[in-house]
Order: C-alpha cells, then structure tokens, then sequence
C-alpha cells in the first residue's frame, strides 16, 4: 500500500471516528505540501465542515491529532488555515527506501497474457526518401509512447505504415531510369535511401525546367503542367504499376529493397523498432473494397464523375473524397483499409496513431468513418497530435537543400558531443578511444532525443543542437552526467568495503535526505499520469528534477568520506536507487545512460 492510500485510509477512519460520518476515499483531497510550509502531504479540510460542523482550523486541529495517536507513519502535523499539513516519520522513508530497493524496476507495472492489448503507429515514412528531423521527432515520441503504455500494464505492439506506392514514389523510379546510369547503393557507396531520394529531387529538378521551357513558349503554369512529358510519363509508370507490369514491379522491387535498407539503418541508430510493419500497398486495396461496400449499403455516395464521398455534415463536418472519379485511392481510404488489417492481425483494444497536428482534422473524420462502417473500434481511436519541430535558421541544412535529414543530424550530434566534451578539458582523455566513442555516441544522441522529448508534444518547438548538448539544465546530458556521478560512488563505496546492503538504518535523515525519497515515491505515479495524458515530457521533467534534487544533496552533504558507517552506507543505497530510477525514467524515454563520463 502506498504512502498516499495509508494517510488517505487513516483520514477516512478519523473522520468516521470524530464525527461518526462515511466518507469516500476518493473525495479526500491530499496534496504534496507546498514547498513554503512544513509538511510532506496536504489534506484540503474544506470539504469534511459539513461532517464536522466546525470552522476548518478546529477541524483540522482535530483530525490531525487522531492521525498523529492512531496513525504510525504521521511524526507530526501543523494547520495553515483549512489545511492539514502532515509529516511522515523517518523510519517510513527508511522502510521505503528499502522497498524501492528490492523492486527490480520501481515504478513500473508489467503485463501478463490478460493486460489490455495496445498499438502504436509511427514512423509513417515515404520510400521516395530518406528520414528527415520531423521522422525524428515522430519517432521519439512514438517510441517513448511505446515504452509508457508497456510501463503501465499494457501488451504494446509498435507498428509503422510505410507509404511505398503513388506518383511520388514512380517520380524516383521515372528519374533513376533516365538519369542513373544503373548506380546501386554499392556502387556510388551511399545509403539506399538517400540514393532514391537524390532522384526524388532531380524529377523535381528537371520538371521544372521542363515546366519553365514550356512556358517561354506561350503557355500558363496550368497549361505546362498538363502538358509536362515528364509528369505524363510518370503518371503512365503508376498506371502501369497499378496493373503490375513486370518490369515496373520490379524496379519498384528493387529500389525499395535499397530504401529498406537505408531506413533500417538509421532506426537502428536511433534506437527505435517496430513489431509489424504494414505496406500501403498492401493495404490500400482493403480500403477500397471497404468503401466500395460501404457504397453499396448506402453509407457514401457516388457523384457523377464517378468518385466516391462520404457526407458527414450531419456531424458538423464537410463531405470527404474516399475514391477518385478514376477509381484510384486516397489517404483515407488507405487508413480504412489499414486500421481493418490490424484488427484482424490483433485482437487490439486501444489503437494509437502518432502523427502531426496538421492531420487532426484527418483523422477525426476516420474515427467516424470507421464507426459509420460498424467498426466498434472506430471511436475509440486515439490520434496523439504533436507540433512541429524546426532548426534555428541556416543550421545543418541537407543535402537536398530543403529539409534537414535524420542521418546528418545524429552525425552532427555525436560531433557535438565529442567537441563538447573536449571543451570541458577532456574528461574522457584516458578513456580507449573505442570507449570514449560509444559515450560520446550515447551523449549526443541522448542529448538529441531528451530536448525533443521534454517540451509538451502538442507545441511546436525549435531545436537547438548546441543548446541541447548543455552540461548544465535541464538537458539529457545533465541527468545523463548525475547517473554516471551515482555509478562512480557507487563503484568507489565497493572498492571501500562499505556494506550497503548490511547497514544499519541511521537514526534521522536530513530534509534533503527525505526529500530525494519522497521523489523516489512518486516515480510510480509519475508514469501513471505520463500514461494517462501520453505525456513523455512529464517522464523527462521528472528524471530532471530527481538529477537536481540528488547533485544539490552530493554537493551539501558527505557520501564516501562521512564518518559514520551507518550514514555513509545508506547515502550510498539513497545514490543507488537514485540512478536505479534515473535510468528507468531515461530507458522509458529510449535514451541510453553511460556508466562513466
């Protein structure tokens, strides 16, 4: 039983016994005690003068001297007002510490074959190129997502939809026929991915000078666009693929295979997987069949250039296109077609999708659309909408010229970090240069995931590379430093014979002492919450916020060198478990923490 259910329990019991009134636990209003008064836990009384039928300070006076006689755990109280400010006893947090001790992962709950099932969907890219800042930022959040439904109780299943068909992805075909003179990704010794997408922007290239060409001779941007050769042939290939020629198939095939590759490349970098991965080009056909009878049931209807709409006025919406007047899918009816894989792949109870803000609208009409559909999952879907994330103006540009690619940017990272760390007058310096290579890898790419995971998913934000690799603030290499501090005491207190596990409890601890526990106790609710609001950011303020409380605690008070065996040893438990929950809340968000720095 926690903390906060023991004292609420006990206000239940002195109410009844005062005032000889049942009162719900759940109407208890208990609080962290404002950080200005005396006290670990607030109880608002405002809400109990109807049972006690005296003023609040009486009231309150009086329920805190039952807690006191009858309640162990209550060393001493205060009233502010109408409310109740109590203090749990040291030999409680003592007891707690060694709870937290004993739990393997403290805070989390794990799942059997009965907890609720959940899936994930990130990611989301095109073949047509290569990952790019706003994937990173998708990513991240989907994964860390990931890990705080798991962390609740729940079976998680991560899957990711790849967009590998449409006139973008024949554009990259189109161009690396013409222009590629049969490069593979072996043979120029550049990633598949970025390969394709260097074709994607030479289509891009030479449509528009073939646009530009056209109308110098007399015609309008409307006119040229029509009578593109280039485009034409493009459209002509994804008819062709629709029918599956064989040539075409296999180019597509093929060019494919080399983005795959690239894109698993740069996952596994950024230390994100997937369980299933769906293809719209497997999925957009269950759409359109989805719709089609739909249509015939009379849920959409049928214009008279042929294409398919759904009318949802009536839910204070517009009408959406499902099928093209040339019979040809759209987005949506892709998602359609998805979501009924899914269910049928899993026996789901909660879907995810993690996508931008710019699709909120996207996706409160496939919620409905679904429902309409008879699908019972289909209001129940849950779209995590995030803001956009762009770079101070002229950073790190891509290769491409226009976005900032995903693979650049961790390059630039680990660069940083490494620079970084030089700056702070090399403290890795008699570190193996293989070592001081995978901590300068871990640093910048904590660095990376940790600032785009603390700011509130639904804002938009502006990363600064430099700023985020910061030593000091609330940075990932901050907390990062704080958890390999623990790891060197705690190396050094074993080297010292200084028996942890077999020590006595000392007989008072400071505030700050209590304080650190106290933040260790609220790690479960933490992730409770995280899980409830799809808040990463309230589990990376949290492994902040512990960091700063546990560094203010190394540099006021002696661990190692303290005299008292008993007080040492447990400074060094409190240290412990300490960066034990440091690198839970980090491993959470998919950010690796190293044991030296």
């Amino acid at each position: 039983m926690s903390i906060e259910t023991t004292v609420v329990k006990s206000v239940v019991d002195a109410i009844k016994s005062l005032y000889g009134a049942e009162f719900s636990a759940e109407k208890i209003q208990l609080q962290k005690t404002r950080k200005e008064f005396e006290g670990d836990f607030t109880v608002v009384v405002f809400p109990l003068l109807a049972l006690s039928k005296k003023r609040p300070e009486e009231t309150a006076q009086e329920i805190g001297e039952y807690l006191k006689a009858n309640q162990p755990v209550i060393s001493a109280f205060n009233v502010v007002k109408g409310f109740l400010n109590l203090s749990i006893s040291t030999s409680y947090w003592i007891e707690l510490l060694g709870r937290i001790d004993k739990a393997e992962r403290w805070g989390t709950v794990a799942a059997d074959e009965n907890s609720p099932l959940v899936m994930v969907e990130y990611s989301s890219p095109n073949t047509n190129k290569p990952l790019h800042l706003g994937h990173i930022r998708n990513n991240l959040l989907g994964y860390a997502l990931s890990n705080i439904i798991a962390a609740n109780g729940n079976r998680v299943v991560k899957t990711n939809i790849v967009n590998d068909r449409g006139i973008h992805i024949c554009k990259s075909m189109l161009a690396w026929q013409k222009w590629g003179n049969g490069a593979t990704p072996e043979s120029i010794g550049k990633k598949g991915d970025h390969l394709i997408g260097d074709y994607y922007v030479a289509f891009d290239k030479h449509y528009k000078e073939e646009l530009a060409g056209l109308m110098e001779k007399g015609m309008s941007k409307e006119e040229a666009e029509a009578a593109s050769p280039l485009m034409a042939e493009a459209r002509d290939m994804l008819v062709k693929w629709e029918a599956g020629d064989k040539e075409v198939r296999a180019l597509w095939e093929q060019m494919n295979s080399w983005v795959y590759e690239g894109f698993d490349e740069t996952y596994k970098r950024l230390g994100v997987d997937f369980d299933k991965i769906y293809y719209e080009s497997d999925t957009y056909l269950v759409g359109k069949e989805t719709v089609l009878g739909g249509l015939e049931k009379g849920l959409f209807y049928r214009r008279e250039d042929g294409s398919v709409w759904a009318d949802l006025t009536n839910e204070g919406l517009d009408e959406k296109l499902l099928l093209r007047s040339d019979g040809t899918s759209v987005y949506m009816t892709q998602d359609i077609g998805t979501a009924q894989l899914r269910f049928r792949d899993y026996p789901i109870d909660k879907m995810v999708y993690v996508v931008g803000n710019e699709q909120n609208y996207h996706f409160q009409v496939l919620s409905l659309l679904l429902d309409r559909l008879g699908f019972s999952w289909g209001k129940g879907l849950v779209h995590f909408s995030y803001g956009m994330v762009e770079l101070p103006e002229g950073k790190m540009k891509s290769r491409e010229g226009t976005v900032v690619d995903a693979d650049d940017l961790m390059d630039e990272m680990i660069k940083t970090a490494r620079e970084t760390s030089e700056e702070l007058g090399g403290k890795l310096n008699d570190i193996p240069a293989e070592e001081k290579a995978e901590i300068n890898r871990i640093i910048g790419l904590g660095a990376l995931k940790y600032f785009m995971l603390k700011v509130d998913a639904r804002k938009n934000m502006l990363f600064n590379p430099k700023e985020s690799i910061d030593f000091n603030g609330n940075t990932g290499p901050f907390i990062q430093y704080t958890y390999a501090r623990t790891r060197s005491i705690e190396r050094k207190a074993a080297e010292a014979g200084v028996n942890v596990d077999g020590a006595k409890a000392p007989a008072s601890l400071s505030e700050k002492e209590c304080s650190i526990i106290r933040m260790l106790n609220e790690f479960p609710a933490v992730i409770r919450q995280a899980g409830t609001d799809y808040s990463p950011s309230g589990i990376a303020n949290y492994a902040y916020d512990l960091a700063k409380e546990y560094n203010q605690f190394y540099h006021d008070f002696t661990i190692l060198r303290e005299e008292n065996e008993d007080v040492k040893a447990f400074r060094v438990l409190l240290t412990r478990n300490v960066g034990k929950v440091i690198k839970t809340a980090m491993n959470i968000l998919g950010i690796e923490v190293p044991e030296r720095m």
